[in-house]
């Protein structure tokens, strides 16, 4: 539920100086969720003003129709000359009344209006539509204002542009929220202020001259008002207040009757609906559905219906699905204009439908037709059957008041017998389950600020109001006196703590990490943390290599191995060896644990470790000597491959590992740990030097991956091509914690788009990703390059990179316009980065 802070204060006297988020926060403590505070309008700065439009003038001789327009907007502008704006809309004629936005204004975006030079005149301003005011997304044509408004009056205030909108995600028990009505309630016992009740209405009594009705299921339908009001004018327009607040309110603007009707919907909770009178044959009937019956709604779509549906009919057969869409034949009729006579024709006389549907029904009923109306919304939430009255009248009123009608005396209204719930509770039944003392009076105050009456002394004998069908017993009231209370007055009291407490973040990353390389089709392997020189001279690192420098043990378990590994790639790459030994030849393994490096660390502090002492704890000045005494311990990651990355088989050749799959185990550590990877060219051993890829998290390196070096493979005697990764998980993770989130799928189509750019053969593809990534914007789903080429078509030190681009929104379907431009800002952006030219 949307609901404008302005509209709000109609109802509730809020602080003069209280915000969206002030209100906001009142809210959440009482337990609705606000999901987010809106500010309409914040980036809106004037001159906007109403202009009126004087003189149009054609141009012609452009790709598209361009008119050249004189308005009038009063002082507005400082001289009062009427104003020369080009304008290439249609929607207009000499004498409207139209919004213009004069030099000097910034509308939202922020787009700064300033005089220009286009088409060979001067525009000194612009006349705006909706969607370049934020009012919706209409943007072929202006808007055009109703007469009445004078040149040169604030369209700021007017459009009721600036606001502040509170975006209320309401639970199923809390459907009375669905309305201004029963958020406006909520806010006044937030606040202690009192409430202006809009359902507070004087309404006539029932008679028998009002608009047939039949009802014959009552325990489908136990409330029905009909009213009638006849002599509406036909071309009557919505007023711009009524437009705005339905707007604001997150619904589109129809037409007046329907946007009565949803006004009052959205003020009272109360879903209408509205016929027209002239459509209708006989008595309106409320019925299930006859097998094989159907129905045109609105929308357009002819339904087969199913005898559970529940129906508005009249003698012509149904004409509404209750509480959930009305139908074709009865619909409120647009004004049509007769140009011979000047006459306006339409629907002049209409039924409002004011009903209390059984929430179950219409439920079953949306989901069903896949129908999820605002009015089925409601209803399946629990709308107060004592509103109906109310809505009718408020929705007559506002017919005769700005449409011209006439209000008929008949009132039909079908009413069931209601039982009365009631109950009992004791009064420090609330204290018991919040385990603090609230007292009677509190108790009683509360259950009364949410409407319900309460009689009684030590046991209290409750009666929920009509809105508050989620009221059924004592815990559901003690929740309305704790939670109205303030659930962050309640006291802390420590549970019992069971054995252990869980995993620290540092476990939880491994085993997520862990997971991820194991579904990659990783097997993880837990080597000893020993290495001697011979698997370092192995790896051909240089003397002055800081993985040369290791911590000798005092009693290592092997000579061969007497020291502390300071890289993962000897335990695994042996752990390989010895698989291939045994007859396995496709192998993929994973490590995750410590090394131990003693560069970065204090020469003189290293190793001189303090004799602690056992008649007492330690001081903080012996423990940080005994920490500075100890190498570094960084936790590292490592894989290696070989042999064939997938298999071959009935369905054809398998592909053997190769020193992208390595790279790409980088990529699925980092996904899975929060991080995202960029890889660059690099010579580093034990890698090959042209097949070794540096990986980066943001600008720190923080590991290598890529094809062994081949002296490395024929000493340590490896399958050839064998592949190796080692990642250095704390720098990876430096920046802290990330909490990893699972993709946002959109259910509209994808568009894909393929490129290739021929480049300099030293670019690498990653840079050229890079740029097409930062081209693409916000509409790139993903990217990936499935083609390299090289030949003698491309010239000396030339290649082609041809790439697959997803491009998606996740609120609509892409035109093929908004796919290709996105492609071709790609293929700019990586023309201007690393000057790719596009293949022919």
């Amino acid at each position: 539920m949307r609901v404008p802070l302005s509209w709000l204060r109609e109802y509730v006297d809020l602080p003069a100086g209280e915000t969206g988020r002030d209100l906001a926060d009142r809210l959440v403590r009482t337990g609705l969720e606000v999901e987010t505070v809106e500010q309409l309008g914040g980036d809106l700065k004037g001159p906007l003003v109403v202009g009126k439009v004087l003189a149009i003038e054609e141009l012609t001789g452009f790709k598209k129709p361009i008119r050249y327009c004189q308005v009038d907007v009063g002082t507005a502008n400082g001289t009062g000359e009427p104003q020369n704006i080009v304008c290439g809309a249609r929607n207009f004629a000499v004498g409207d009344k139209v919004v213009v936005v004069l030099p000097g204004a910034v509308l939202p975006g922020p787009f700064p209006i300033a005089a220009r030079e286009t088409y060979g005149h001067t525009s000194e301003g612009m006349i705006c539509s909706a969607r370049e005011l934020g009012l919706g997304d209409d943007h072929d044509g202006i808007i055009v204002l109703p007469p009445e408004f004078e040149p040169g009056t604030d369209a700021v205030e007017l459009l009721e542009l600036v606001d502040e909108v509170l975006d209320i995600a309401v639970t199923a028990d809390r459907g009375y929220c669905l309305s201004m009505r029963g958020v406006a309630r909520e806010a006044a016992v937030a606040y202690g202020l009192p409430l202006r009740d809009p359902a507070l209405l004087d309404t006539p009594a029932p008679n028998s001259f009002g608009p047939l009705v039949k009802v014959q299921d009552p325990s489908g339908c136990d409330r029905f008002t009909a009213r009638s009001v006849i002599g509406l004018e036909p071309d009557a327009l919505t007023p711009i207040w009524m437009q705005r607040r339905i707007q604001k309110a997150g619904m589109r603007p129809v037409s007046l009757t329907v946007d009565i009707t949803n006004y009052v919907m959205l003020e009272l909770g109360q879903p209408l609906h509205a016929y027209d009178r002239s459509r209708i044959d006989g008595p309106i009937t409320v019925r299930r559905a006859e097998a094989g019956e159907k129905l045109r709604t609105l929308d357009d779509v002819e339904r087969t219906l199913d005898p559970e549906d529940l129906l508005i009919c009249d003698n012509s057969g149904p004409i509404g699905l209750a509480g959930v869409m009305g139908g074709a034949g009865t619909e409120i009729a647009d004004p049509v204009v007769d140009p011979a006579p000047g006459l306006v024709t339409g629907t002049t006389e209409v039924v409002i439908e004011a009903a209390h549907f059984a929430p179950i029904a219409i439920a079953r009923t949306a989901r069903r037709h896949r129908l999820p109306s605002e009015a089925a919304k409601r209803f399946e939430r629990g709308v107060d059957p004592a509103a109906g009255r109310a809505a009718a009248q408020r929705a007559v009123d506002l017919l005769v008041l700005v449409a011209g009608g006439t209000a008929e005396a008949g009132v039909t209204e079908f009413a069931a017998a209601y039982p009365v719930h009631t109950i009992s509770i004791a009064a420090d039944h609330p204290d018991r389950v919040a385990g603090q003392e609230y007292g009677r009076e509190t108790v009683v105050r509360r259950l009364q600020e949410v409407g319900c009456t309460v009689e009684g002394g030590d046991v209290l004998v409750v009666t929920p109001p009509t809105w508050r069908p989620d009221l059924t017993d004592p815990n559901d009231l003690a929740e309305e006196v704790i939670r109205l209370e303030g659930y962050d007055t309640l006291p802390s009291t420590l549970p019992q703590v069971p054995a252990g407490r869980g995993l620290t973040e540092a476990q939880r990353l491994r085993r997520r990490t862990g997971i991820a390389l194991a579904s990659a089709g990783y097997v993880e392997v837990l080597n000893y943390p020993f290495v001697g020189e011979a698997a370092l001279d192995a790896l051909g690192l240089d003397a002055e290599d800081p993985r040369r420098a290791t911590v000798k043990l005092a009693n290592p378990i092997s000579d061969e191995e007497p020291a502390l590994r300071t890289t993962l790639l000897p335990g695994l790459l042996a752990a390989l060896r010895r698989n291939i030994g045994r007859g396995t030849t496709d192998v993929a393994l994973f490590e995750q644990g410590l090394v131990f490096r003693v560069d970065g660390t204090d020469p003189e502090s290293l190793f001189r470790a303090p004799r602690l002492p056992v008649d007492r704890r330690p001081t903080e000045d012996e423990i940080a000597q005994l920490n500075a005494a100890l190498p570094r311990q960084p936790h590292r990651v490592a894989t290696v491959l070989a042999g064939a990355r997938e298999p071959e088989g009935w369905w054809g050749k398998g592909r053997a590992a190769s020193w992208a799959d390595a790279v790409e185990s980088a990529r699925t550590f980092a996904d899975a740990a929060g991080v995202e990877l960029t890889v660059r060219q690099a010579q580093h051993a034990p890698w090959h030097p042209g097949r070794c890829a540096a990986l980066y998290a943001g600008d720190r390196l923080v590991g290598h991956a890529g094809e062994l070096h081949p002296r490395v493979v024929k000493a340590l005697h490896l399958p050839e091509r064998t592949c190796a990764m080692e990642l250095d998980v704390d720098l990876l993770t430096e920046d802290g914690a990330k909490r990893v989130e699972g993709p946002k799928i959109s259910g509209f189509p994808v568009a894909t788009q393929d490129v290739a750019l021929v480049v300099d053969a030293s670019v690498p593809a990653g840079e050229v990703e890079a740029a097409l990534r930062a081209g693409a914007g916000p509409l790139l789903e993903s990217l990936r390059l499935f083609d390299v080429y090289t030949g003698e078509q491309l010239g000396e030190g030339r290649k082609s990179l041809a790439y697959a681009l997803r491009f998606r929104a996740p609120d609509r379907t892409l035109t093929a316009e908004e796919a290709s431009a996105a492609r071709d800002a790609a293929v700019a952006e990586s023309v201007a980065r690393v000057g790719a030219a596009l293949r022919g």
